[in-house]
């Protein structure tokens, strides 16, 4: 295994997902988080395996998909006929499920695992434009429903050694996500929390003058971050972070910086 290999085979990406199925829709105001995609999707060597941590699933313990070929959830309301016709049949990784539910366990981490669930949108809306040939296997992770920082970033770092098997970790979620505010009209106030959140949020992710107590710090306690509430009236969107930064351990590599309708949204890749 080459160096470049080793690099690229431990990859942790934290995306916004946008705003249901609509990137693959065409429409206008997911264009910026289209074109993202496909600028990080060459930076991905192909991975024998992906991990999601969809913002789209909450149980109250960390639960796996353990199927062998879970069906789509569109869990979306109100979309074009279209949007519930959208295919992608990724088979699913049995072995997989169980090797995360038993290093989770090892962490002292009560887990469970669903052979029934399928896929969420949080899934198969990003992994149709990173790996539309569908033909990787997947497993998809919930979110505990008490919503505690400090919970996920533990989840993380429990499932660490994962990325010594090229196993790509996803958490999938949105930066932004204040759902009413998208259908607001923009005011300068708005667009300064929008951005004072992203650059507190871009800071504390990448800035090498932390160190990893500090930075997990301020992951932990992201309610006091600038109009945190505003940006996050409810935590889901941006906890698949914690537990993708309890996986790195580290400030990301690279951030990306894009507009999903009308409002700013940050990736994170390490």
């Amino acid at each position: 295994m080459n160096s470049e290999s080793a690099i690229i085979q431990s990859s942790v990406l934290y995306l916004s997902h946008g705003g249901g199925p609509l990137p693959l829709l065409g429409d206008k105001g997911h264009q910026n988080m289209v074109n993202f995609i496909r600028e990080v999707a060459p930076q991905l060597v192909k991975p024998s395996a992906i991990l999601v941590i969809s913002a789209h699933w909450e149980e109250s313990k960390p639960t796996i998909t353990s199927g062998k070929s879970p069906s789509l959830i569109y869990d979306y309301y109100g979309f074009p006929k279209a949007s519930y016709e959208i295919e992608y049949p990724a088979p699913g990784a049995p072995e997989l499920a169980n090797k995360i539910f038993n290093l989770l366990g090892k962490a002292g981490i009560e887990a469970k695992l669903d052979d029934q669930r399928g896929f969420d949108h949080g899934l198969f809306v990003p992994l149709k434009m990173l790996y539309p040939e569908a033909n990787i296997p997947c497993v998809q992770l919930s979110l505990v429903n008490s919503l505690q920082p400090e919970e996920h970033i533990q989840m993380g770092k429990a499932l660490a050694d994962l990325r010594k098997d090229n196993v790509l970790v996803i958490g999938s979620g949105f930066s932004f996500h204040n759902l009413k505010e998208f259908f607001m009209p923009s005011t300068k106030e708005a667009k300064a929390m929008n951005e004072s959140f992203e650059q507190w949020l871009i800071e504390t992710c990448s800035s090498s003058h932390f160190t990893e107590q500090e930075r997990e710090q301020r992951l932990r306690n992201w309610h006091a971050a600038p109009a945190a509430s505003y940006c996050h009236p409810r935590a889901e969107h941006l906890l698949p972070l914690h537990v993708c930064y309890g996986v790195a351990g580290s400030a990301a590599k690279k951030v990306f910086q894009f507009e999903i309708m009308g409002k700013m949204a940050s990736a994170y890749l390490w």
